[in-house]
């Protein structure tokens, strides 16, 4: 958990092919001109800073909190790292 988004992290079978990425946001984060845009600026986070292919081989969703909306993209960006470094070592 960090200040703008959760990341929780299922692992897949092997051979099961590359990661897979899903995004919850949610009303209490705001309207659906909020939410729309939250989603893409966490999508761009995810494609910008790794790109899936690099993740270890899992099954990701990613929910934004409250601070997702006012939060710039390079700090949304230190959040996702952040997360992904708290993965455990078993799911990599």
């Amino acid at each position: 958990m960090t200040e703008s988004l959760i990341l929780l992290a299922r692992p897949r079978s092997a051979g099961a092919g590359e990661s897979r990425v899903g995004f919850t946001v949610s009303k209490k984060v705001g309207n659906a001109v909020t939410r729309n845009r939250v989603r893409r600026r966490l999508r761009e986070a995810v494609i910008s800073s790794f790109g899936v292919e690099e993740w270890p081989a899992c099954d990701y969703v990613i929910i934004a909190r409250k601070k997702a909306v006012e939060r710039p993209l390079s700090a949304i960006r230190d959040d996702l790292t952040l997360a992904l470094s708290r993965i455990p070592q078993e799911s990599k």
